[in-house]
């Protein structure tokens, strides 16, 4: 081999030797190894620089790795700073998952706990362990907890399952109670069963959630099954009863027209008898039309019958005898009182004369009355 050659092949591991230290440097500064590691990986390329057979600046490649030895101080440092504080954050964290799953053991909250043990439970394997004591300790009671719970989900769960079961029978039989009823046209008594049937459905509690809505779904299509049936037969019904009040009040307008005023008493109530004929024909009306319909035939049955009592009382012959009796009584009283005055004028007392006069004018006055009274017996 020619002495340049060999030169260059020195130089070559020289080279060689100087990339390794470079990375090296480079890994240390990133922290990209531990301080362990990067001890060791110092004190073994250092060796090697010391021990090769290469042409360069060995010394200074020593002295390079040699000046790395105080960085890895800093970072061994840093690195148990950084592992305090991970490990005061996990207590912490952990310290704070413990007093939640103590809660939640003491709590009824079926659903919703489980499903928070499994997200702590996944929580806690991701933080880092705390020193072992401490560790141990709250993994302790955090474990604890979580059976505490379980065992009182499970007992609840069992309960729940017994509750569920009643709740499903039950709602099982008033469904095949309702069955027959759906199609039912006994409009009154059978909405006043399903009534009934929702009332002891409330009362029967739920079961589980499926079953639930399942069983409602059920008892819930019998319920529009009938209670449709019942709107059709009533709207049916709602326009028959329309047209009756169409022909009602057609009646009672012709009625109200050609009867009233009363002038004759039996004429009208044999009117009124007709009419109430065709007028009963026409059946039910709607329920907000009766009040109104009865107030208008109230009010011609009242004027036809006080037309009729007062021609009773103008023929009544004891009422027109009274009132004859009562016009006689005071002619009768106005002739002594005219005999009495008459005699006192004579005798010169004309002061009882005037007195028994004045009298006269008063039971003139009561006569015409009834007098006039008398005259309407005649008309």
């Amino acid at each position: 081999m020619e002495p340049s050659e060999a030169l260059a092949f020195f130089e070559r591991r020289f080279q060689g030797l100087e990339g390794e230290v470079s990375l090296l440097m480079q890994r240390v500064n990133a922290g990209a190894l531990s301080p362990d590691e990067a001890r060791k990986a110092i004190a073994t390329l250092s060796k090697n620089v010391l021990e090769a057979n290469a042409v360069g600046d060995l010394e200074g490649l020593a002295a390079k790795l040699e000046a790395l030895v105080p960085k890895l101080d800093e970072q061994a440092e840093a690195r148990r700073a950084e592992r305090a504080r991970q490990q005061e954050e996990a207590k912490t964290a952990k310290e704070a998952m413990v007093a939640e799953a103590e809660k939640l053991a003491e709590g009824n909250d079926w659903r919703g706990g489980i499903n928070r043990f499994r997200a702590l439970l996944d929580a806690w394997k991701a933080l880092p362990r705390v020193n072992k004591a401490t560790d141990d300790e709250l993994w302790k009671r955090f474990s604890a907890a979580r059976t505490t719970y379980t065992r009182r989900r499970k007992a609840q769960m069992a309960e729940f399952t017994v509750q569920y079961d009643a709740a499903k029978k039950a709602k099982q039989q008033i469904i095949a109670e309702a069955e027959p009823l759906a199609s039912s046209t006994d409009w009154g008594p059978t909405a006043g069963a399903f009534r009934d049937l929702m009332t002891r459905w409330k009362a029967a509690g739920s079961a589980d959630h499926a079953t639930d809505e399942a069983l409602w779904k059920q008892f819930r299509a019998l319920q529009d099954q009938f209670f449709d049936a019942r709107t059709a037969a009533q709207n049916e019904q709602d326009n028959q009863f329309k047209a009756n009040l169409v022909g009602k009040e057609a009646l009672l307008d012709e009625a109200e027209k050609t009867l009233l005023p009363v002038t004759d008493a039996a004429k009208a109530r044999t009117g009124l008898r007709e009419m109430l004929l065709k007028y009963n024909q026409f059946g039910m009306v709607p329920r907000s039309a009766i009040h109104s319909l009865d107030d208008r035939l109230r009010a011609i049955e009242s004027a036809i019958r006080e037309a009729e009592e007062e021609q009773w009382r103008r023929t009544d012959p004891q009422a027109r005898r009274r009132a004859q009796d009562t016009v006689d009584m005071f002619t009768n009283q106005i002739d002594k009182l005219a005999r009495q005055a008459d005699a006192a004028e004579k005798k010169g007392d004309t002061k009882r004369a005037e007195t028994l006069r004045e009298s006269i004018k008063t039971y003139t006055l009561w006569r015409d009355q009834a007098a006039k009274a008398l005259e309407d017996f005649r008309a």
